[in-house]
């Protein structure tokens, strides 16, 4: 049996159970271990992948919608085909891939797109001006600036190097992996300007990895890596202004010295405001129990405070989410000031204009912001339980608050670009997905896609069962999800099989059932 619990525990998949993604996951990995054969279970292992992989295929509920640009039809991909909805006919047409429009209209909102980039925990090495006039570079520990083509590179800096620990353009190991920083320096959009990082770790001790092992000889690699108690690098942020050769240094600790507790101890989610006026990041001291959104002066590097989050007994959040409006005056922000994540409305001056969303539930997503209505969809943890997502619809002046979904059921939403209808894949942890499309009043049209659940029925897969348990306070209710092997015998014993990790927001018990899942299906 497998034990998963919310927020401190990952899911460890059991022995075919009818939720049990991970058994795909498994087949490919365990099949090449010739060990498998010898343990207890192997045959019910095997009949059950078996089922898995048999005839009839499963057929799954959950799909992925990509709207066209005028809203009146979607595309999708089911048993291999892609298809159209049309929401004015009801009706579903196969599409040839050649003439397929996906990409051409929205998708779920809130999701990133995927492809390349650099290794994980580094930042990209060039990057094109916004107009494709000027080309950046980082190389050799410094910044360089040329023609798009390369030519007539000049160096921005020049005494970036290895053995005095400086480094431009490029950013710290933790800068990467745990701030997200997938680049170290950033176009204005309006090209005037190069932002970029300047790093001294000089007082940070070197940590050692031993990589190759499975080779005949291995290698070192060695990283600038401070662990607790021991010196960060000092992270500097600087404007460069191709028209006059210039760098500025942005005041990124407004004058202080850096130690532990100044707010400027980590500078990161660097970024520009939309009219290109003001370079901003995100900074915090090193316990990160205060947090700034901060915007600087490229001319002058003077810096002032736009947001100022506080957790002092705990923690804040490192990113919070940011969209600004069309009029590139307001933006929209998320806090957990209250103890709940919310949604709030800004201007650049930083003046809180009104609460968006005032659950007493965590808010999660945005899906959509309609300026035209004044209007906000976003997703919420306020169903039978903080596991079951839910679509909600809001002015931008926090009035007219409605729930559009079922709360019984976990949802995953992508909204029609005018607005007026949203496909949902509503299921739970025992409910095989069924995708509707619902209009924007929360009212059923019509049913798209339902899960064919028979094949795996007859083949004695199980439902996980989800339960309630106390956390260490005495008070705090948790969830976990229990997966028993296909051939549970209840007269028996198991053994129970969990893992832990230490992260905080980390969820192994969800509401989602992952086999019949797809990617429409992600929280």
């Amino acid at each position: 049996m497998t034990l998963a619990m919310t927020s401190r525990r990952h899911m460890l998949a059991a022995q075919s159970t009818v939720c049990a993604a991970s058994l795909f996951a498994l087949t490919t990995t365990l099949a090449a271990q010739d060990r498998l054969k010898t343990m207890p279970g192997y045959e019910q292992f095997t009949r059950m992948q078996t089922a898995v992989r048999g005839d009839p295929a499963l057929k799954t509920g959950a799909i992925v919608a990509t709207w066209s640009a005028d809203g009146k039809s979607f595309e999708f991909t089911r048993d291999g085909k892609r298809q159209r909805f049309e929401t004015a006919s009801k009706k579903i047409t196969p599409v040839a891939e050649a003439t397929s429009a996906a990409g051409a209209g929205g998708g779920r909102g809130g999701r990133g797109g995927g492809g390349g980039g650099p290794e994980r925990g580094r930042q990209v090495t060039e990057m094109l001006s916004p107009d494709s006039t000027l080309k950046a570079t980082y190389r050799d520990r410094n910044l360089f600036v040329s023609a798009a083509n390369g030519s007539n590179a000049q160096a921005l800096t020049t005494d970036g190097s290895e053995e005095k620990r400086i480094k431009y353009g490029t950013a710290s190991w933790v800068y990467g992996e745990e701030l997200a920083q997938t680049t170290a320096f950033w176009w204005s959009p309006n090209n005037k300007y190069l932002g970029y990082y300047r790093f001294d770790e000089s007082g940070v001790p070197d940590y050692y990895l031993q990589l190759g092992q499975t080779k005949l000889q291995s290698t070192i690699d060695t990283e600038a890596y401070p662990k607790s108690g021991v010196t960060n690098p000092v992270v500097d942020l600087l404007v460069y202004n191709p028209a006059t050769r210039q760098s500025v240094k942005m005041d990124v600790r407004d004058g202080q010295p850096l130690d532990n507790s100044v707010i400027g101890h980590y500078v990161y989610k660097v970024g520009w405001t939309p009219d290109g006026q003001e370079i901003t990041f995100n900074r915090t001291n090193r316990r990160q129990n205060v947090m700034e959104f901060t915007a600087c002066s490229p001319d002058t590097g003077t810096c002032r405070v736009i947001v100022r989050e506080e957790w002092l007994p705990s923690w804040t959040e490192n990113r919070p989410f940011i969209q600004y409006l069309k009029d590139q005056k307001r933006f929209i922000w998320s806090s957990e000031r209250t103890g709940f994540r919310n949604f709030y409305l800004y201007d650049m001056t930083g003046k809180l204009i009104n609460p968006i969303t005032t659950l007493g539930a965590e808010v999660a997503n945005v899906v959509k912001v309609d300026e035209a209505t004044n209007t906000m969809w976003y997703m919420a943890r306020d169903g039978e339980n903080h596991l079951k997502m839910q679509l909600h619809r809001v002015g931008l002046d926090g009035k007219g608050d409605k729930r559009l979904t079922d709360p019984t059921m976990h949802h995953t939403v992508s909204v029609s670009p005018d607005g007026r209808f949203f496909t949902d894949v509503a299921q739970t942890h025992d409910v095989a997905p069924v995708t509707r499309l619902i209009d924007a009043s929360g009212k059923p049209v019509a049913t798209v896609a339902e899960t064919d659940r028979t094949a795996f029925d007859a083949a004695g897969f199980k439902p996980a069962e989800l339960f309630t348990y106390t956390a260490a306070d005495g008070t705090t209710p948790l969830f976990g999800l229990l997966h028993k092997p296909s051939n549970f015998d209840p007269a028996k014993k198991y053994p129970v099989l969990f893992s832990v990790y230490a992260g905080p927001a980390t969820n192994g018990a969800r509401e989602t059932c992952l086999l019949y899942t797809s990617d429409a299906a992600d929280e």
